[in-house]
């Protein structure tokens, strides 16, 4: 089964793909040319930089491509009866109220709200419903969580 992603997180991850394929590969090549044409490459530094940089930007590449090419698409938008990949969550917890969106672990961004479904939270909040009330083991204990919204 392929990577699970919002149609925004699938967006994203093309447009890095392009970035990648069409202006680094190419900004990449042109460095090279102009190291080489220093001669000696066996003390030059930006040479052995440059393909340093140029085998993980091939590295990304390949990878992008695989997930883009698995991707499990999460239906957009949820209507509201339970948690999904894409849903945005609003939850009320000792802390008072949190809103999370499930993403798929590539979109992950918790700072940004943007929780993971491989999370701990992200499990915990998926396939329930509006009034359920989950609870997750933290490193401060056990956290409970109660749904009050699913969009």
């Amino acid at each position: 089964m392929g990577e699970y992603l919002t149609f925004e997180g699938l967006e994203k991850l093309k447009k890095e793909l392009g970035h990648l394929k069409n202006i680094k590969r190419k900004e990449i090549a042109e460095r090279l040319e102009k190291c080489i044409s220093f001669g000696d490459l066996t003390e030059n530094a930006e040479y052995h930089e440059t393909k340093e940089e140029q085998a993980f930007v091939e590295g990304r590449i390949l990878e992008l491509e695989d997930l883009i090419r698995n991707a499990v698409v999460a239906p957009k938008g949820s209507d509201g009866s339970y948690a999904q990949v894409g849903s945005t969550v609003l939850v009320s917890s000792g802390s008072g109220k949190e809103e999370f969106k499930i993403v798929g672990v590539e979109e992950a961004d918790p700072l940004a709200g943007k929780i993971s479904i491989n999370s701990p939270l992200g499990k915990a909040f998926l396939n329930q419903s509006k009034g359920a009330v989950v609870e997750v083991k933290t490193p401060k204990g056990i956290a409970q969580y109660k749904i009050l919204k699913i969009e």
